[in-house]
């Protein structure tokens, strides 16, 4: 691997979240005011209706605190509720209020209006590649932190 790749694909990387408006604590980059963590859980909980807290921060790729006070929030916000599992007492269930489900459909609007001028904005005959590029750097990151979750587990 050449270095000049590694700083060039790092550049990139940075330079993409930055532009895209990732770095913004209160506002999404499809201009909702809420901060990211807050909009992407909408959105999952939109789509894969009720899960418990662990299976939340497995999807936002965040750790156990960090999803019990994203989902605190939440609940003062008065988009999601919470109850213990029906199996397991100790689970906290997490799924979206009716004005949840009205702000995860706004914000996956606005989120889909954002991608979908991204998209236009590339030849048609870019689109393609791109996405199958961005598919391989995801695939890439995932067994990178599942190897990295198996070795601190290992410890």
């Amino acid at each position: 691997m050449k270095s000049d790749q590694v700083d060039e694909l790092r550049a990139l990387v940075q330079r993409l979240f930055r532009q895209f408006g990732a770095l913004g604590a209160d506002t999404t980059p499809c201009g909702k005011p809420l901060p990211m963590a807050h909009a992407h859980a909408l959105m999952v909980l939109l789509g894969r209706g009720e899960l418990t807290q662990q299976e939340l921060g497995a999807d936002l790729c965040i750790d156990k605190s960090n999803v019990a006070r994203l989902c605190a929030k939440m609940v003062d916000a008065g988009h999601v509720v919470q109850a213990a599992g029906a199996e397991d007492r100790r689970s906290r269930m997490v799924s979206l209020t009716a004005a949840g489900q009205r702000l995860a459909r706004e914000v996956n609007a606005a989120s889909r209006e954002r991608f979908g001028a991204l998209l236009s904005r590339l030849k048609t005959a870019h689109r393609e590649p791109v996405i199958r590029a961005l598919s391989q750097l995801v695939t890439a990151i995932d067994t990178t932190s599942a190897e990295q979750r198996e070795e601190r587990a290992a410890v």
